[in-house]
């Protein structure tokens, strides 16, 4: 699954070696509640994840913060699950 804040979806940030591309026809979709995110996060078995829903997985538990990187202040984590 793909989550990443709505603000987010067209721009582009850099950082050193590191580009986070947020383009609309990867990360553009549905918009959903922050709640309903968690709930599916939960049962995902891989996620893909930008922006305030990586610090709301780590509240949660769901994601590690040692598997966070910020890009330009943006956090980004990537998830998989076996």
């Amino acid at each position: 699954m793909i989550i990443c804040d709505s603000e987010l979806v067209g721009k582009e940030y850099k950082q050193g070696e590191f580009r986070l591309k947020v383009d609309r026809s990867f990360y553009g979709g549905q918009e959903v509640s922050v709640a309903e995110c968690l709930t599916a996060l939960r049962g995902a078995t891989i996620a893909n994840m930008v922006g305030s829903i990586v610090e709301h997985a780590i509240k949660e538990g769901i994601l590690d913060s040692a598997n966070v990187i910020k890009i330009h202040g943006v956090p980004h984590a990537q998830m998989v699950r076996m």
